[in-house]
C-alpha cells in the first residue's frame, strides 16, 4: 500500500482500517513500518480535527489530590488557609497567580491546566 497524507475524513477512515489490517505486524518488516507510519499521520490528523482540551482546573486540583492522597488540609498547606482551600474547591474563589505558582510545584500540575477560566 502506498501511504499518503490523511486529508479527509474519507482518507482517515482508509488509514483507521489499514491500521486494524497491519496491527499485529512485526516491528521491522514492511507491514510494521508501515505501521509506524500510519500511526504518526493518524495522530496528526486527530490532533488536527478532534482536539482534547485540558481539565478543569479545580477538577484537575481535586484529582491530583487524590492520586497523592491529599486532604483540604494538605490542600491548605499550599494555598495558606484551610477556608481558602474549601473555597478553591467549592469554585467560590478563583485561583492568584501565587496560588497557581503553588500548586504547581507542590502538586506537579500545568500551569496551562490551572490559568484556565473554571465555572
Amino acid at each position: 500500500m502506498i501511504i499518503k497524507p490523511i486529508k479527509t475524513k474519507k482518507d482517515y477512515q482508509n488509514a483507521l482500517e489499514r491500521l486494524e489490517v497491519i496491527f499485529d505486524a512485526k516491528k521491522g518488516s514492511h507491514e510494521g513500518d508501515e505501521l509506524e507510519i500510519l500511526g504518526i499521520l493518524i495522530e496528526k490528523y486527530e490532533d488536527e480535527h478532534f482536539p482534547i482540551g485540558f481539565p478543569d482546573p479545580i477538577e484537575a486540583i481535586k484529582f491530583r489530590m487524590e492520586q497523592m492522597g491529599y486532604s483540604q488540609t494538605d490542600l491548605a498547606n499550599v494555598v495558606g488557609l484551610k477556608s481558602r482551600a474549601s473555597e478553591i474547591l467549592n469554585k467560590k474563589r478563583k485561583l492568584t497567580l501565587e496560588m497557581i505558582r503553588q500548586l504547581h510545584y507542590s502538586l506537579k500540575i500545568p500551569t496551562e491546566v490551572l490559568i484556565q477560566a473554571y465555572k
